[in-house]
């Protein structure tokens, strides 16, 4: 699977984790160069407190535009060092 936006491959991995109709990518299948740490922090009932990646391709800023979850509840561990995306992230084959 590959995460693409503004026409770049920002994460591609043959092992993601479906939850929610999100695919959760490894964290080493991210192309770090175009990520950036967010301070923005969420909470989902079920999953725990998820923080966020803004991504920067080309000069262009996609704030909050992936998340992932740190330290995820019990019944969501097996995303613990997956991100996803969305904010006109497509994900494809």
């Amino acid at each position: 699977m590959k995460a693409i936006w503004n026409n770049t491959v920002v994460a591609e991995s043959d092992d993601t984790v479906v939850v929610e109709n999100n695919h959760y990518f490894p964290a080493d299948s991210l192309k770090s160069e175009f990520f950036e740490a967010s301070i923005a922090q969420t909470s989902c009932p079920w999953k725990g407190r998820a923080s966020y990646y803004s991504l920067r391709v080309a000069g262009e800023h996609n704030k909050d535009a992936a998340w992932y979850y740190p330290e995820p509840k019990e019944a969501a561990q097996h995303i613990k060092g997956r991100v996803a995306f969305w904010k006109g992230v497509k994900i494809e084959q």
